[in-house]
């Protein structure tokens, strides 16, 4: 076989192991979201609760992110979400109670760089009940529901024990 032949056999082999060969592409500036901490809009959400959307919508289907701060001594009222929910403790100690006794002293403690699952449909309460405030990122897929046991006592409060 000549040099030219093999030339044109091994561009050939070439060309049909790059055709055959899943395409890749760099990621485009627009697949990349930066927010810093200064440009995180956050929502008062009652009782010193504060809420900010860090990515996407948690009305909408689709992934998103969300951070929480509960300042010291406030906790959620029991309630469950429609979708799991993956929560990441990043400043202060995070008080998760897996049950609705809305009781801080049966409650997890969980400190900055703790993790914790949420089930969909898993009954819990949490928040800060010690002596500092907490902030959690959570990730989940939505659209996001929010179902509060006993709405008459308020979303967001001091625990029955607290009070």
């Amino acid at each position: 076989m000549s040099i030219k032949s093999r030339f044109v056999l091994s561009a050939l082999g070439l060309t049909l192991v790059l055709a055959m060969s899943p395409s890749f592409s760099a990621p485009s500036e627009k697949d990349f979201q930066v927010t810093l901490p200064e440009n995180i809009v956050w929502r008062d959400a009652g009782r010193g609760v504060k809420l900010a959307v860090i990515y996407g919508d948690p009305s909408k289907f689709g992934q998103y992110v969300i951070r929480a701060y509960f300042p010291p001594g406030v906790m959620s009222s029991p309630h469950f979400h429609g979708e799991d929910r993956h929560v990441t403790v990043i400043q202060g100690t995070w008080n998760a109670g897996k049950d609705d006794s809305w009781d801080p002293e049966a409650t997890v403690p969980l400190k900055a760089g703790s993790y914790m699952f949420h089930p969909a449909g898993g009954v819990h309460y949490d928040g800060s009940a010690g002596e500092e405030g907490a902030t959690v990122q959570i990730v989940g897929m939505g659209p996001s529901k929010t179902t509060f046991l006993f709405p008459k006592e308020g979303d967001f409060g001091k625990p029955r024990k607290l009070n």
